[in-house]
């Protein structure tokens, strides 16, 4: 929006032929000497204190008058001004009619100079009446006060143009047929993925008003915006518009680089500073908590606290783009959560500032649970979601050479235990760091594997945790025991569902009456493990009960050689040791407590006889039957 289409750009030759031509109807050679912007003006006294109270008063006892550095518009507007002085018909438009009611303003042209139509006068009615009807002509004037502030906005065009804009906007909105027709403030297409400015920028586009809104500098913008909410536009309207914004201006890569080679002097700390001014204020623009991921996708606040990372903000404004992303969290996805860039040069996953944000961000969320307790509208709670988002994201980085024993262990500790609705991700992260640090001694393997819970875990991963050489044999134990369970289950369906068909059979033929009530409701569900799932269990319970028959016979010889002993009647009819005194207290193989070294004994007989009904489901129909019997 340079120069303009209308006016003539001969101001300065029109008005020397205007002078001219005074000159020779009076008979009177210009005596005033006017030098504004280093231009000396020739002028007439008469014309200028008829009409500008600023030359009657300045003119009272010299003739020459030097006008401020900073007057409105410059030599263009002050020539134009002098046209109007000259009583020539002066053309008003969108492109010069704002400096001229700012130097009408200075040079005090009202009515109490110039009557009935002064240059002040005939200015604001050209605005009202004209600029103000036009979305095009506002937008116009609106980007010539930018040179004119602060006295556009002493004068209130800033400030009209600003209601106008969204006067207009919130008609955009309100009218039925572009209601159904503005794809651009429609989220579709942009939840559930990651952050694209390109896409994003492409969906501006589509409504020419939203692009013409977000090309605006911001502090217009941001007084816009305010006008959009007084004027009672709704939320899921306005939230766009500032993430449009926002992405033009903050987390485009190609406008940083503008302004990089446009700067004269340190591209990149001056591009980083109009970013960070932006930034901040875009932060205080977004909604409250409480409305906050309504209508913006989850993904934009990642990005701006991916983008925060790497400029100069405030401390307020960290603390507030924080709590912007905690207030969503549990809205996210995992491939929302920031990852250490490629090439991290701070040597560990674990220090780097990504996962040190995401830290804190998640340390933040739990605090704040704990405050206000969990209150999810959902069946699972909140926090439970929060908790599976960072096992997922734990096990994203546990791959990590760089990632030490202590380090890791403070991220798992992060969630308290008993938030974690399931601990199969959980189980992949110990599992995957397991894999890439052998060093580990066992002793810390051992406390790693201790934050897993089996009764947590599903049974696809209970089955792959039976088969995990670097699972210690308490989890194993745990395993095992869980999927006896299961596979009990699995049977006790199966014959259920069994008997069902029978009796559906019974009830087809006749053999019950028609008013006869079936054995059961429905069929119940049936779920069972794969032949290889189940041999490869199978397989691995053969080499356990031969280990746990070695650790039962080193038991007892323990308990021989350093405890006198009587014998009793055994478990199984076979006579066994019994301590005369106490022992000290084991801990159970399968997590049953503390036990004495005898209950030790009676599990271990358990275990077995529980192995041997477990193998004993493969080996065919019969044997499956005796073993529900």
């Amino acid at each position: 929006m340079g120069s303009s289409p209308y006016s003539s750009p001969n101001i300065a030759l029109l008005l020397k032929r205007r002078i001219l031509s005074w000159t020779r109807e009076t008979n009177l050679e210009p005596s005033i000497s006017v030098r504004v912007s280093g231009k000396i003006f020739k002028l007439h006294k008469k014309p200028l204190i008829s009409k500008c109270g600023y030359f009657n008063k300045a003119l009272q006892g010299s003739s020459e008058i030097e006008l401020p550095d900073n007057f409105p518009g410059g030599s263009e507007s002050f020539e134009m001004v002098m046209l109007f002085t000259y009583d020539y018909p002066l053309i008003l438009d969108p492109f010069n009619v704002s400096a001229l009611r700012c130097a009408a303003d200075f040079l005090e042209m009202t009515e109490e100079y110039h009557h009935p139509l002064n240059l002040v006068e005939r200015s604001d009615l050209y605005l009202n009446q004209v600029v103000f009807q036009n979305w095009d002509d506002t937008l116009i004037v609106l980007q010539k006060c930018v040179p004119l502030i602060p006295v556009s906005e002493e004068l209130l065009i800033v400030s009209r143009c600003v209601e106008s804009l969204a006067f207009m906007a919130c008609m955009e909105i309100l009218e039925p047929e572009r209601r159904t027709n503005s794809p651009a403030l429609s989220m579709q297409g942009l939840t559930g993925r990651n952050w694209n400015c390109e896409i994003v920028k492409e969906r501006a586009g589509q409504d020419l008003w939203i692009k013409d809104l977000i090309a605006l500098p911001f502090e217009f913008f941001k007084q816009i915006i305010g006008s959009l909410r007084r004027q009672g536009m709704r939320e899921k309207y306005v939230d766009p518009i500032i993430m449009f914004y926002a992405n033009k201006w903050v987390l485009s890569k190609k406008t940083h680089k503008f302004w990089e080679e446009t700067s004269d002097e340190n591209g990149i700390e001056d591009a980083n500073t109009k970013v960070s001014m932006i930034f901040e204020g875009i932060i205080d623009l977004l909604p409250v908590e409480e409305k906050a991921g309504m209508a913006i996708p989850v993904a934009f606040y990642f990005a701006l606290l991916s983008r925060s990372l790497s400029l100069k903000l405030s401390k307020d404004s960290k603390i507030m783009i924080h709590e912007k992303v905690v207030s969503v969290l549990h809205l996210a996805r995992d491939a929302d959560f920031l990852l250490p860039e490629k090439g991290n040069k701070s040597g560990s996953v674990g220090s780097c500032l990504e996962v040190e944000t995401m830290e804190r961000i998640v340390r933040m969320y739990v605090v704040g649970k704990r405050k206000n307790g969990c209150q999810g509208q959902t069946p699972l709670c909140e926090m439970s979601v929060v908790a599976d988002l960072w096992d997922q994201y734990i096990l994203q980085i546990a791959s990590d050479p760089g990632l030490g024993f202590e380090r890791f262990v403070q991220l798992i500790e992060l969630i308290p235990a008993v938030e974690r609705e399931t601990h199969d991700h959980l189980y992949a992260a110990i599992t995957t760091y397991l894999l890439e640090h052998s060093e580990l001694s066992r002793e810390e393997k051992s406390s790693l594997c201790n934050y897993l819970e089996c009764r947590k875990l599903s049974q696809e991963t209970c089955v792959h945790a039976v088969q995990n050489n670097h699972m210690p044999l308490r989890l194993i134990m745990q395993a095992l025991f869980l999927q006896q369970l299961h596979t009990h289950q699995t049977v006790k369906d199966c014959s259920d569902s069994f008997r069902y068909v029978q009796a559906s059979e019974l009830t087809i033929t006749g053999t019950l009456t028609p008013n006869s009530a079936s054995p059961y409701d429905g069929c119940p569900p049936s779920t069972s493990l794969s032949n290889k799932e189940y041999d490869s269990a199978s397989f691995r319970i053969q080499t356990l009960e031969k280990e746990i028959m070695s650790l039962k016979k080193s038991l007892q010889c323990e308990n021989s050689t350093k405890v006198p002993s009587f014998r009793i009647s055994g478990l199984d009819g076979s006579s066994a040791m019994r301590r005369r005194k106490p022992l000290g207290q084991v801990r159970g193989c399968i997590g049953f407590g503390s036990t004495s070294w005898g209950s030790q004994r009676r599990c271990a007989g358990r275990i077995l006889k529980l192995f041997r009904r477990i193998a004993m489901l493969g080996k065919g129909k019969g044997k499956g039957k005796g073993m529900m019997k």
